[in-house]
């Protein structure tokens, strides 16, 4: 029986430039730090830039148009400048700011609320379509679903139909590890990974999360492991990504995922 050669998903990684992503709100602020930070991940082997504007974490606080406007925009120009080659996607959920991303070099829509397919159509670039339990400041307020894979796996399949009708040539889904859900809800749609990877390419954005902070905390017999303290089961996580199928997985830590999901698939 011939071996089958595992698909090497793409490394995203992550470049927020917000004062209060949950991770590293602050620390990439500003086009100078933000560039340096891009050339490490380059470096490190990621293959896109997610660029981000506006945190999307449980409990943030919605920002202005304009805010968002001015902290990505610069940003994507520069890196669209310094690397022409490199995939770039604005983590966005307003209309204005994801044409405006797009015009200054983003190849793709990062969309937490699934709803900018008509945006990605008329720019003519890829789509992230993602479920979230509802609006950043209320999700985590006790999330309920009967079955979180099939009710996930439902809406993300509405959501590539209509981006197929629109005549979206490039779209992938991301079930919205942490948004919404609890942490029960979080490693059933990590176990059932595959399920997502059969309605179109899927994304796996697990990095850091609060998740498996838990995780860590529960088998450490602490109470809180800081989001800098979660490296292992991020990496792990990806890695499992990567056997299920994954397109790409996003990440903050990228040279450490690099160099686990390239020994999942040697």
């Amino acid at each position: 029986m011939k071996d089958e050669v595992q698909t090497l998903p793409r490394v995203m990684g992550v470049l927020n430039v917000t004062p209060d992503s949950f991770s590293d709100g602050g620390r990439w602020e500003g086009v100078d730090v933000a560039l340096a930070h891009t050339a490490r991940m380059i470096n490190d082997g990621a293959e896109v830039i997610d660029v981000g504007g506006e945190s999307t974490r449980p409990g943030a606080e919605p920002v202005d148009e304009a805010v968002e406007h001015r902290r990505v925009v610069p940003v994507i120009e520069q890196i669209r400048d310094r690397w022409p080659d490199i995939e770039i996607s604005v983590d966005t959920q307003k209309p204005a700011v994801a044409r405006a991303a797009v015009l200054a070099g983003a190849t793709i829509i990062n969309d937490v609320t699934a709803s900018l397919e008509d945006v990605a159509v008329e720019m003519g670039v890829g789509w992230i379509a993602m479920h979230a339990g509802g609006p950043s400041k209320t999700m985590q307020n006790d999330p309920q679903y009967d079955d979180v894979v099939a009710e996930v796996a439902g809406y993300l399949e509405s959501a590539v139909d209509r981006a197929r009708a629109s005549g979206i040539e490039r779209v992938w889904v991301d079930p919205g590890v942490g948004f919404g859900k609890t942490v029960t809800h979080n490693l059933q749609l990590v176990a059932n990974f595959d399920r997502f990877t059969r309605i179109a390419p899927a994304v796996l954005a697990v990095s850091r999360k609060k998740s498996i902070g838990d995780l860590h905390a529960s088998s450490d017999g602490v109470d809180v492991v800081k989001v800098d303290d979660r490296l292992e089961g991020s990496v792990t996580m990806a890695t499992w990504g990567t056997h299920m199928g994954a397109d790409l997985v996003r990440v903050h830590d990228v040279r450490a995922t690099v160099h686990a999901v390239r020994m999942v698939t040697s």
